[in-house]
């Protein structure tokens, strides 16, 4: 392309250009170095088919937007006082292009290309082939735009030239993006923060089923992408998701509106401006849907267009979030002092009288075609309806300002005007910058600066980048390598005024993000009203909380907000609202009946105080006692008869193993100890080998006695009672290898089950070899089982000292005790197991005390009579009969054996000192008392039967009264 054909498609687009922004629709001042400016002075366009049959018109643009108006004026108030500073940019003046956006990206292009248009023209240094006597010089820098899918629009433009763009609005995320959007920086916070905020307010009302609305722009669609992402962190669920725009049609509306009637969310969160909402909010009101809290996004938690009164009903409980406010000094006088005939550099200032006083001013400007279709617009927002001016009255131009409330005055919470200014002040910084480098410490190559007067936009945007400056608050102004400002968020929540029924922004909470994660968030919520009057937090979760003792159990094909309460299992518990899952006790602890908390496990064991355990006490008690007694008695009737007759020695050391088996059952009871273990079993063990050994070796003896025909010294040497102790000792002896071994290769010890029962912890005692057990319980049944033959055997001795029959029925008491004790003890567990063992020692116990002694304490207690020498050897005498009868018997019926097969006599009598009676009876029998007494003093009879017949033995005893009397004593 030419030097002339660009230079002719420039100067055509230039009338093209001034045609669509005539004097009334721009703001517009000369100076050194002009700054351009985007704001929405009207918040939409109107809809108009554009059938091509002509030229196509520019759109008309309508409902003015007085909040617009306002931060147009903030960006010419901060051009106006750094142009009175007389520090910065001294000698230097700022000039500014404005121009309306119309809250649409058409309007926005159109403006951005009369930047880039003026900034192709000096680029291309046409002066000397065009005689342009107006020229306006580039445009260094543009502050805007508002929305950001506008200013999306704008930075794509701007970027291609390097023209540095400073939003004071447009927060999306998406312009962070440096590859795409070079030149675009803002002195807004980008919504990643506002984002988080939305889910850490909802987590902290506990909120956790929540629908989201969007705009259907690059503002809404990441904001509330990030939203989500932000949500699935903290476990909140989205019942629904819809998209919005100011410019979908009915049937679009009437869809997501029923979309929020038949959902059980309350909480709505929405990402979008006032415009894109408005639409929506209308219908809503309409159905009175009410009920529902809106969490606002800072774009429309302040519009003017939805913080009205007659919507309040049913946007009363909205919670948003509004920039941290800044202050202006002076910028409320300058407010006032707007008027049409003193604003000759703003076009819009006629605008905003006629829509302020709705009037319109009778000058000639009014009809002309820029005033005219700003007037059709105007009428067609407030639904006049005939497209003309003149149902408003004319304007006298000494209207008060004050005196009409507008968003225009409302300047108690400046938040997008600070940042209008704080956007001119960055620009202005960096351009100081510029004017004070010194060379060689510039910016540029070889440290070189730029020249001041001939400064292009590619080298502001170069400051831009660098700039660090104190604003008028005393806060450092700095842009992040993505071209932001990390700035903080007030919350705050819609109040009807009780004054004048207007809607209200309390600030109820503040949202700080330079915090650390968990302390960025505050709210005040005695200062949140909900539904404009109530206090109570609203319900909004797809489920009931699950109360402490319970967790969230899943239902299937229900997102994981939708639960339902499931009691947490025995041993697990959770202690809060809504676990998600119950935590396990730990190892000594047990939930409590509600699964609220963990109580102490309950130890069991055999102990002193339970009923059992103590009734298990008092049968060890009474054997004891018993056994003492026995004892006591013995001593005392040491040299009576049937005590000498039991070997006494043997059965003193006979009753003090009974009491150590008495004894050795009390160790099983009580909370088993290490040396408790290691004790109880060798005790029990070693005592019951001691009592059976000395009833063994005593029973044995006596057999071998009564069994020997004649009675030698032999006998006697080894049937001594050094001998009988030193057999019990060796059979003990046996026991307590047995037990040492066991003892010093695998002792017992206490230790907690765990394992049996889930709610009880059982303290029983490891025996550390079940093998030792069986070799220490098997030994003892052995030696049982011998003296049970040997009693077996001596069943017939004489009655005082056959103690055989009582012997042989106390070692089966003690071996049916011993069988039926393996299985129970191998079929119990806790502390049945002890309990089972000690029933076994007192049952063996009390049977071996019961059969051995009480027939003879019976006797020596109660039939002293019985305790004399005389029973005694009669017992005895008779036995020796007995045997030398059977012997004499035998010996006959062999001879008789041998006669008849030799073909002998047919019988003989047996030869004998003892005279024989067959057949025969005494013919003058006495009466008992008198025969008892005759055999007392000359001797006894006793009747022996045999197959043959009866023979009646009599023996005499020689031996003085006197001795038999002081043995009976």
């Amino acid at each position: 392309m030419t030097l002339y054909s660009c230079c002719c498609f420039i100067l055509l687009l230039s009338p093209w250009n001034a045609a669509a922004y005539g004097p009334n629709q721009r703001a517009q001042k000369k100076g050194d170095i002009i700054l351009g400016g985007l704001f929405p002075i009207h918040f939409g366009v109107a809809a108009k088919d554009q059938d091509l049959k002509s030229r196509p018109e520019s759109v008309e643009c309508i409902r003015y937007n007085f909040r617009g108006f306002r931060w147009l004026q903030a960006m010419i108030f901060a051009i106006e006082e750094i142009n009175s500073s007389p520090t910065l940019l001294p000698n230097m003046t700022l000039g500014y292009r404005i121009f309306d956006t119309c809250n649409t990206v058409s309007k926005a292009l159109e403006a951005t290309l009369s930047f880039v248009a003026q900034n192709k023209i000096d680029s291309l240094n046409l002066d000397e082939f065009c005689n342009c006597s107006e020229h306006i010089p580039s445009t260094i820098a543009v502050v805007g735009a508002t929305g950001s899918g506008i200013s999306t629009a704008v930075a794509n433009l701007l970027g291609l030239f390097y023209i540095p763009q400073v939003s004071y609005a447009s927060s999306s995320r998406l312009l962070s993006n440096k590859n795409q959007f070079k030149s675009f920086l803002r002195t807004i916070p980008n919504d990643e923060h506002q984002a988080t905020a939305m889910a850490d307010i909802i987590e902290y009302f506990r909120w956790n089923w929540v629908g989201t609305i969007a705009a259907d722009d690059d503002y809404g669609r990441p904001g509330i992408e990030k939203f989500r992402e932000e949500a699935e962190e903290r476990d909140i669920c989205i019942d629904f998701s819809e998209l919005i725009s100011q410019y979908s049609d009915e049937e679009e509306i009437q869809q997501v509106v029923e979309v929020i009637q038949n959902s059980t969310a309350r909480v709505i969160v929405v990402f979008s401006s006032g415009p894109d909402l408005e639409p929506l909010i209308k219908e809503i009101v309409r159905r009175n849907i009410t009920g529902k809290i809106w969490l606002a996004s800072e774009a429309w938690a302040s519009s003017s267009l939805i913080a009205m009164p007659e919507f309040f009903r049913v946007i009363g409980s909205t919670i948003g979030f509004a920039l941290k406010a800044g202050q202006i000094p002076g910028f409320r006088e300058f407010l006032q002092k707007v008027h049409p005939r003193k604003s000759s550099n703003n076009g819009f200032a006629k605008e905003f009288w006629e829509e302020t006083f709705n009037c319109y001013l009778p000058d000639g400007s009014k009809n002309s075609p820029a005033s005219t279709s700003f007037h059709k617009g105007h009428e067609e927002g407030l639904g006049s309806g005939n497209g003309t001016a003149a149902f408003r009255p004319p304007c006298t131009g000494d209207e008060n300002i004050t005196s009409v409330e507008t968003p225009y005055m409302d300047y108690t919470h400046l938040r997008i005007s600070y940042n209008v200014y704080l956007a001119v002040y960055s620009i202005a910084h960096a351009l100081q910058d510029i004017y004070t480098c010194t060379p060689g410490k510039g910016l540029f190559t070889n440290g070189s600066c730029a020249d001041i007067k001939k400064v292009e936009a590619w080298q502001v945007l170069k400051h831009l980048r660098h700039l660090n400056f104190t604003n008028n608050m005393g806060e450092q102004v700095d842009f992040d390598e993505f071209g932001d400002l990390v700035g903080n968020y007030s919350i705050i929540n819609w109040h009807l005024s009780p004054e004048d029924g207007s809607v209200v922004f309390e600030e109820v909470g503040h949202y700080n993000v330079y915090a650390k994660k968990g302390e960025r968030l505050f709210i005040n919520e005695n200062k949140i009203l909900w539904s404009g009057f109530s206090k109570e937090v609203p319900f909004s979760n797809c489920s009931r909380d699950c109360l402490p003792g319970t967790r969230k159990g899943i239902i299937e094909g229900e997102p994981t907000c939708c639960f339902e309460c499931v009691d947490c299992p025995d041993g697990e518990y959770s202690d809060e609202t809504d676990a998600s899952a119950c935590d396990k006790c730990p190892e000594d602890y047990w939930s409590n009946e509600n699964h609220t908390s963990c109580i102490p496990k309950q130890i069991e064991f055999l102990s002193w105080t339970e009923p059992f355990g103590i009734a298990l006490t008092l049968f060890a008690v009474l054997g004891i006692f018993l056994t003492s007694f026995v004892l006591g008695v013995f001593t005392k009737f040491r040299n009576t008869p049937i005590v000498k007759a039991t070997n006494r020695e043997l059965s003193y050391l006979l009753l003090f193993s009974l009491l150590c088996c008495f004894s050795s059952s009390l160790f099983f009871i009580g909370e088993p100890q290490n040396w408790t273990c290691r004790l109880r079993q060798p005790a029990f063990g070693i005592s019951f080998v001691l009592c059976i050994s000395c009833i063994l070796v005593k029973t044995n003896r006596v057999l071998l006695v009564f069994e020997a025909k004649i009675p030698t010294s032999l006998h006697r040497k080894w049937w001594g009672l050094n001998l009988q102790f030193l057999l019990v000792f060796l059979c003990t002896f046996v026991q307590i290898v047995i037990c040492v071994i066991w003892l010093y290769t695998a002792p017992p010890s206490s230790y907690r089950n765990h394992e049996l029962e889930d709610e009880i912890i059982f303290i029983p005692c490891h025996e550390g070899s079940l093998m030792a057990l069986g070799f220490l319980i098997g030994y003892t049944c052995l030696l049982a089982a011998v003296c049970f033959f040997f009693a077996f055997k001596s069943r017939k001795l004489p009655e005082n000292f056959n103690e055989a029959k009582f012997i042989t029925f106390s070692m089966l008491i003690f071996f049916i005790v011993w069988i039926s004790f393996i299985p129970a003890y191998a079929s119990t567990y806790g502390k049945f197991v002890s309990a089972v063992e000690v029933i076994a020692i007192l049952a063996a116990s009390f049977g071996l005390l019961a059969c051995i002694f009480f027939n003879k304490v019976y006797i020596i207690l109660f039939k002293p009579s019985r305790n004399t020498i005389e029973e005694v050897r009669c017992s005895t005498a008779a036995h020796a009969f007995k045997v030398a009868a059977r012997a004499t018997l035998r010996r006959s019926n062999v001879s008789r054996k041998r006669s008849n097969s030799l073909g002998g006599s047919t019988g003989s009598t047996p030869s004998s000192s003892i005279s024989s009676k067959s057949n025969h009876e005494d013919p003058f029998p006495l009466p008992a008392s008198a025969e008892r007494q005759r055999q007392q003093q000359r001797g006894c009879k006793q009747k022996v039967s045999f197959g043959s017949g009866t023979v009646t033995l009599s023996l005499s005893f020689e031996e003085p009264q006197k001795n038999a009397m002081a043995n009976r004593n």
